[in-house]
């Protein structure tokens, strides 16, 4: 059974990545969540409290899924990074996240509303999209990259520019054009017979 704490992280998370983070208000959550204002300060002093909680959520979520689903390419890390696009154009396609379907990445949209590079929520954001790079950069070396941080980074690179094109441009196939660099990209930055 879920907690009240739980219902108020999952509300948050679908009407901020909805409608903002500043733009949606807290009366708007309670409603939704069907709590009231002492259950939600009980357990978020602050709306900032409440906002970190949800990105700390999203940030756990998008993870483990993102992360099982290349794992469904098997044990190759060349297979598993290139089915990282596949994932991202069922994501892109509302496929994945069913009840929040997709309207960029949250945690763009965060970087974006906190500015400020020492803003709590600019820094959660940093530290998701750090992780993800530490996930490529350790099958970028287990696939025999012969700089494995530098070809973490490319690919990265070539992530946030789909979520970028399939958001701001409709273009959910921007995740197969990004694959499809990625592949030389693996192809030209990693030793032959690299991988398994």
């Amino acid at each position: 059974m879920k907690s009240r704490r739980d219902d108020l992280i999952e509300t948050a998370l679908r009407l901020f990545y909805k409608g903002g983070y500043t733009a949606t208000g807290i009366d708007k959550i309670l409603a939704e969540a069907g709590v009231a204002k002492m259950t939600l300060y009980k357990h978020f002093p602050s709306k900032d409290d409440l906002i970190l909680a949800v990105l700390e959520r999203r940030d756990e979520q998008f993870r483990a899924w993102l992360f099982a689903e290349m794992e469904k390419a098997g044990s190759d890390p060349r297979a598993q990074l290139l089915t990282m696009f596949d994932a991202l154009e069922s994501w892109f396609r509302g496929e994945a996240f069913k009840q929040l379907g997709f309207n960029g990445c949250a945690f763009i949209h965060a970087a974006g509303e906190f500015g400020d590079l020492k803003h709590p929520a600019h820094q959660m954001a940093a530290a998701h999209k750090k992780r993800v790079v530490d996930h490529l950069e350790t099958l970028c070396r287990e696939a025999g990259a012969k700089d494995p941080q530098a070809l973490a980074e490319q690919l990265a690179l070539l992530k946030e520019g789909a979520i970028a094109t399939a958001h701001v441009r409709g273009q959910p196939q921007a995740a197969q054009t990004a694959k499809a660099i990625a592949k030389t990209l693996i192809e030209t930055g990693c030793v032959e017979g690299g991988g398994q």
